[in-house]
């Protein structure tokens, strides 16, 4: 790898280690912003869902537009977002505007996200596979020490420091992406002379706005049920809305001359279809575990926050370890392989949690966090490297785009299923049943991975 190209894995890498740090830094602030606007857990956990739909929205978004009008200027743009929202969120007058300036800084930080996966795809032609375990590091490094960060910052300062601590990533960033990332080609596709008409038929903008509105009513639905703790008849009508606005944007998705997901795309490369479910299974068996185990430890466990932080490190650092690892392995022998370790190392340590009982050592949570570790750094090379070996080059940014989308779906999913799981109170028992549910998604990823790998060796022979 040359010089030039390294430089741009730093820049493209401290650009999109924002999306993460920053969902997963505002966990341990919810304490403190439920004093400083007087509100309940509820109404405050809506911090934490915003960011996350708002990024399953925009990835896809933001991918089609990166395909269709260039990837630098879209790169330097969301730092730019990135750069604005980190200094106006302190300053919200209420909790509302918090919130504003939340989603903003979701949409910024994902075009950093899509695109910097979009940016290694084009300009990183040798080992590639190598290539993606160095954002893998600063993906699963910037989540992983997020809460860290966060209760560091909180515990000398308060919850705005939060925010202006992304202001030195974002400049270095943005120092070396203006000198390392190429510039984008011409675009024959969008001339100035175009009339707006014609611009919406190119980016699809019904397209969008169905997916868009049909996406945050299922969400919106899901999670309103999930914080309140009922079904009620507004949250069915709202998911029903939704379900019924999705189906009339696939519908229109396929009549379409310029879709913004090109489902006829998907169903000639299957494969993509699968990297898509396999990943979103993966983050919901991984962020069931981020989610579940900290407060399992505390409120089960009685273990204090700083030794369940202590405890949680070792997930981080195997899952830092073996992604360099995967890298290397994938580049000689493809992803196939690394991705049916890595669902035996999940479905390994879903089994160890049910193994558990309440007079078991706490530091034997450690085994489970290790295999889900080492999993998570196959997963977020071998996962992505699947993505670039199924998908067709010219529409890489929508494909990376949905791909995210996959990956916050299964994280929405994960806290629905534990709020499912457990109800109003967390207990042992709950635990347990988490865990048989973990062990049987992860034994479906098993399955898939050998059915892939058998199907992908029939077809090289």
């Amino acid at each position: 790898m040359s010089i030039r190209s390294r430089w741009l894995m730093i820049a493209v890498g401290l650009g999109i280690l924002l999306n993460p740090l920053n969902s997963s830094m505002i966990s341990v602030a919810i304490p403190s912003l439920q004093k400083v606007f007087q509100l309940d857990f509820t109404a405050v956990s809506w911090i934490v869902f915003s960011f996350y739909i708002a990024s399953a929205i925009a990835q896809p978004v933001l991918g089609k537009a990166s395909d269709l009008f260039g990837r630098r200027n879209l790169f330097l743009t969301g730092l730019v977002i990135s750069f604005i929202t980190s200094l106006l969120a302190p300053l919200s007058p209420n909790f509302g505007w918090l919130i504003v300036f939340r989603i903003v800084q979701s949409i910024g930080t994902s075009m950093m996200v899509v695109v910097g996966m979009a940016l290694v795809r084009i300009h990183i032609m040798e080992k590639q596979a190598t290539a993606l375990s160095v954002l893998s590091i600063f993906l699963s490094g910037a989540a992983a020490v997020g809460p860290f960060i966060g209760g560091i910052l909180i515990h000398w300062w308060d919850w705005h420091a939060i925010f202006f601590v992304n202001i030195p990533f974002v400049v270095a960033s943005f120092l070396l992406a203006w000198r390392t990332i190429p510039k984008d080609e011409p675009r024959t596709t969008v001339t100035r002379n175009m009339s707006f008409r014609k611009w919406l038929e190119l980016i699809d903008a019904t397209g969008i706005l169905l997916f868009t509105v049909g996406l945050v009513a299922l969400l919106f639905g899901l999670l309103s049920a999930k914080s309140s703790g009922h079904i009620s008849l507004g949250n069915v009508i709202v998911g029903l809305i939704g379900l019924v606005t999705l189906g009339a944007f696939v519908r229109h998705e396929l009549i379409a001359t310029s879709p913004f997901i090109p489902l006829r795309t998907f169903a000639k490369y299957p494969a993509m279809t699968w990297a898509n479910v396999e990943f979103m299974l993966v983050n919901l068996l991984f962020y069931s575990l981020f989610f579940g185990l900290p407060s399992y430890l505390q409120m089960v466990r009685h273990v204090s926050e700083f030794q369940t932080g202590i405890l949680m490190l070792s997930l981080g650092l195997c899952s830092l370890v073996s992604a360099p690892i995967a890298g290397r392995w994938i580049d000689k022998s493809g992803p196939r392989s690394a991705l049916l370790l890595s669902a035996i190392l999940m479905t390994f340590g879903s089994v160890w949690l049910v193994t558990l009982d309440q007079t078991s050592p706490v530091i034997s949570v450690c085994l489970a966090l290790a295999a889900f570790g080492i999993s998570n750094g196959l997963n977020s090379v071998g996962m992505q490297a699947l993505l670039f070996q199924s998908s067709p080059k010219e529409i890489i940014g929508i494909t990376s785009g949905l791909f995210n989308t996959s990956r916050y779906l299964g994280t929405i999913l994960s806290s629905l299923l534990i709020g499912i799981v457990m109800g109003g109170k967390f207990s042992f028992e709950g635990f347990r049943l988490l865990g048989i549910i973990l062990t049987l998604v992860a034994l479906c990823l098993v399955f898939i991975s050998l059915r892939c790998r058998e199907s992908g060796q029939m077809q090289e022979s």
